[in-house]
């Protein structure tokens, strides 16, 4: 559902101009998540950067309005099953006739072929084919476990970004176009095999991937909260038993060496977990970050926004914006050349751009006149009298 916004919006943060086509009910994200004054938080998160062109394209003028478009472009991407691109006559064969050394993007969720390739998926399908939701597994109950976002379409739009990327430079040395297919269960699987299924590496020889993925979650309960905190090395061991005042356990023969540290895995949790128990979680951090041992505060999705780490890395950016007013959004993530990328635009209201696309491919104020009035053409104005956004 969002491998195909968040790729091209991950293109458009390094400068592409993308231009999202939309039905005339709107994309459905439009209509989920929290609404401000015709804006929803789901749309707003995966479309920044964006121009917005809605139209009917089951009309002949509205496909054609499509073609014309694709004739222009460098990169066409489609994120439908397999079959929807070419009933609305938009097949790769279509878009590459009329621009040959175009980049034809397909994300779906299984690829073109095979039993579930006609399915319709949605991110936990792919978590339950994957082997994410086996990965995920509680560990006492043996029920396997949904990570709570949406991973396979965000790591899916992650490798469609890079990928595009890849065949725009294969394009300016060889001059060819070419198609760019990726199936969600493919990525996932890809992304999933180093460590998360190393153990099967071997022909002949594989290990089954639940035995050594047993240790629990390295959730600990604080005095006043929870923390995270691992030691795998002897050294970060000694620093954490010296941060919890507990020497005692560093010559501790079940706990001696690595070995032994897995071996008697169980009992060194619960001896960690009483102890953090004892330490409020601030001081407790502080002697830990002393020792050289990875720890972290375990912190609310709304507490992030206050870290120190988070501010001084200027992660989030606020934006003023003319209809939605004062909005913060994390900054693209990578830093080039030490400066940070910043948001240029907000995300479409729908149909925002209808005008100012078809005149700059050529079409008369009068045929944009004529095809809003026959009903091709769709907007969806912000509900607000707040003005423009500029």
């Amino acid at each position: 559902m969002v491998s195909g916004p968040i790729a091209t919006m991950l293109l458009a943060d390094q400068g592409a101009e993308v231009i999202k086509v939309e039905a005339p009910g709107g994309d459905y994200m439009r209509r989920v998540g929290v609404k401000h004054r015709g804006m929803s938080t789901s749309f707003l998160t995966c479309n920044r950067g964006k121009r917005s062109l809605c139209l009917d394209i089951k009309r002949p003028e509205g496909l054609e309005i499509v073609k014309q478009l694709a004739s222009t472009v460098d990169v066409f991407v489609q994120n439908f099953r397999p079959g929807a691109i070419q009933r609305m006559g938009l097949s790769r064969e279509t878009v590459s006739d009329i621009r040959p050394d175009i980049i034809y993007a397909s994300i779906s969720g299984f690829g073109d072929t095979g039993p579930c390739s006609h399915q319709r998926v949605y991110d936990p399908v792919i978590q339950a084919l994957s082997g994410m939701a086996d990965v995920q597994m509680d560990q006492h109950s043996g029920l396997p476990r949904m990570v709570r976002t949406i991973i396979c379409d965000k790591t899916s739009a992650l490798a469609t970004a890079q990928s595009i990327t890849a065949a725009l430079f294969r394009r300016e040395r060889t001059g060819k176009g070419g198609h760019v297919g990726v199936a969600m269960l493919d990525v996932m699987i890809g992304f999933l095999w180093p460590e998360a299924m190393a153990s099967l590496s071997f022909i002949g020889k594989e290990e089954d991937p639940a035995h050594s993925q047993r240790s629990p979650d390295l959730v600990f309960k604080s005095q006043d909260g929870y923390l995270t905190a691992g030691a795998i090395s002897d050294l970060e061991w000694e620093g954490m038993c010296r941060a919890l005042d507990r020497t005692d356990l560093i010559e501790d023969p079940r706990f001696k060496t690595a070995a032994e540290r897995a071996h008697n895995s169980a009992e060194r949790r619960q001896i960690t977990s009483d102890e953090i128990s004892n330490w409020p979680s601030a001081e407790l951090l502080a002697r830990f970050d002393t020792e050289g041992v990875a720890a972290a505060p375990i912190l609310n999705r709304t507490g992030i926004m206050d870290h120190p780490q988070v501010i001084e890395n200027r992660i989030f950016q606020p934006i003023e914006d003319g209809v939605l007013g004062p909005v913060r959004m994390p900054r693209p993530a990578t830093i080039f050349d030490d400066q940070a990328t910043s948001i240029s635009t907000l995300a479409p209201f729908k149909g925002d751009d209808n005008t100012a696309i078809l005149t700059e491919i050529g079409y008369q104020p009068e045929q944009i006149t004529q095809l809003n009035n026959a009903n091709v053409l769709f907007d969806s104005p912000p509900t607000t009298d707040q003005g423009s956004r500029s």
